[in-house]
């Protein structure tokens, strides 16, 4: 969540940047509500204050004099009346919290302006698409449907959950480890977690109140199925407090995730496109508020440096404000190219959530003699398995129609083919 003197004393600033990412949130009635909010308070706890007098001042009469029976009477409708006031504060702070987490962090000065995102600005591309031959969609490779079984994952479960057999088991094995170690060798600290989150998780990091239909739900013991380990990785230091000698604490993951992606069917979603379970490697930073964006950077560059060993061409989105999420102050997405689509593959998400997370999770760090002040939170898919598979597969056919592994994935993988 924002910081609240932030909104306070910045009213139109705020209102202007929620503006850019065209989130529905009346600035205007929060503010409002949290002046009548502020008036509730004030007039609770002066009424417990006064409580509290009187209750000295019958303390100091004589018990059972008329005095002390008057007082006595009073002081139960003094009573009932604090009481009336706890309450209707406490109902007034529920609501004005829930106003809070409707609001949108605000995207930083550098974030590109824009409507949607046909507005993303390019700002890196890396690799020659033009030297890549003998490409088809990965679905029309002889082999497919022998290494991924769609059907019979329809039949278990339903679409979107899909077997893979064999030696493409194997190959996504290689991905995951050669993706982990990558990721200990650039200093992340690795976590094995839950695959299931609390509401009180899942809203501070901000899939909730947000994306409450994009998520699976356990109904009977309210868990959420994460939908990228971003979740429970950032929760692992909830409510605790860090040095500031220790920043940036950087983790990685390897978790399935799970994504209902309500709404998204019928729009390129063949193959391995788009799933509703699948695998992935996470990148998360808890960066010095200073150092935050050169951390980004560095996020960003650890991810691409993955693609560049996996010889994958790939360019770099600066997503823009119309586009990018509701928790993030900048973001910048990392496509490949999947040569047999001819078109570009989102396979990593690189974000800075400022103080946003941290708010909601209560993450804090204190310097030597300073008091607690929130860390900023970062993140970065490090990468996700479909759609890089699927970029290898179509760019890596050989004339007979094996597929060739990267040599930095072939020692994790136990050979440079695929198939025959």
């Amino acid at each position: 969540m924002i910081d609240v003197k932030f909104l306070r004393e910045n009213p139109e600033l705020v209102k202007a940047k929620v503006a850019l990412k065209h989130f529905d949130c009346d600035i205007d009635a929060i503010l409002a509500f949290d002046a009548k909010r502020r008036a509730a308070v004030a007039e609770f706890e002066d009424a417990r204050a006064a409580q509290n007098a009187a209750s000295r001042a019958i303390s100091e009469l004589p018990k059972g004099s008329e005095e002390f029976k008057a007082k006595l009477a009073e002081m139960k409708d003094v009573s009932r009346r604090v009481k009336e006031l706890e309450a209707a504060a406490g109902e007034i702070e529920k609501e004005w919290k829930r106003m809070l987490l409707a609001i949108p962090n605000l995207p930083d000065d550098s974030v590109p302006v824009g409507k949607s995102a046909e507005d993303n600005v390019v700002v890196k591309e890396w690799g020659d698409i033009s030297k890549i031959k003998n490409a088809v969609p990965h679905w029309d490779l002889p082999q497919f449907e022998k290494l991924l079984d769609f059907r019979r994952g329809v039949k278990v479960t339903g679409a979107g959950f899909p077997f893979y057999v064999g030696d493409m088991a194997r190959l996504v094995r290689a991905l995951l480890s050669f993706f982990l170690d990558e990721a200990r060798k650039n200093g992340y600290r690795e976590l094995m977690c839950p695959i299931m989150v609390n509401a009180a998780s899942a809203t501070a990091t901000g899939q909730l109140p947000d994306k409450e239909g994009q998520m699976y739900h356990d109904a009977a013991d309210d868990y959420y199925m994460i939908p990228t380990a971003e979740v429970p990785v950032t929760n692992f230091y909830r409510d605790e407090v860090f040095e500031e000698s220790q920043l940036p604490v950087c983790a990685c993951a390897y978790t399935p995730c799970f994504r209902r992606e309500a709404g998204s069917w019928g729009k390129d979603v063949r193959g391995l496109n788009r799933l509703h379970q699948f695998d992935k490697v996470e990148l998360v930073k808890w960066a010095h508020p200073d150092r935050s964006f050169e951390e980004l950077e560095k996020l960003r560059n650890d991810a691409e440096g993955i693609l560049q060993k996996l010889n994958l061409p790939y360019r770099v989105l600066s997503i823009c404000t119309g586009d990018i999420g509701f928790p993030h102050a900048k973001q910048f997405d990392l496509e490949v190219w999947a040569a047999g689509q001819k078109r570009w593959l989102e396979v990593s998400s690189c974000s800075c959530f400022t103080d946003f997370q941290a708010r909601r999770a209560n993450i804090r760090f204190k310097s030597a003699g300073g008091k607690p002040a929130f860390v900023h939170t970062l993140n970065g898919s490090g990468l996700a398995i479909p759609r890089v598979l699927a970029a290898l597969l179509e760019n890596n056919v050989r004339g007979d129609g094996s597929i060739a592994v990267p040599e930095a994935l072939a020692h994790w993988y136990g050979s440079d083919t695929l198939g025959a």
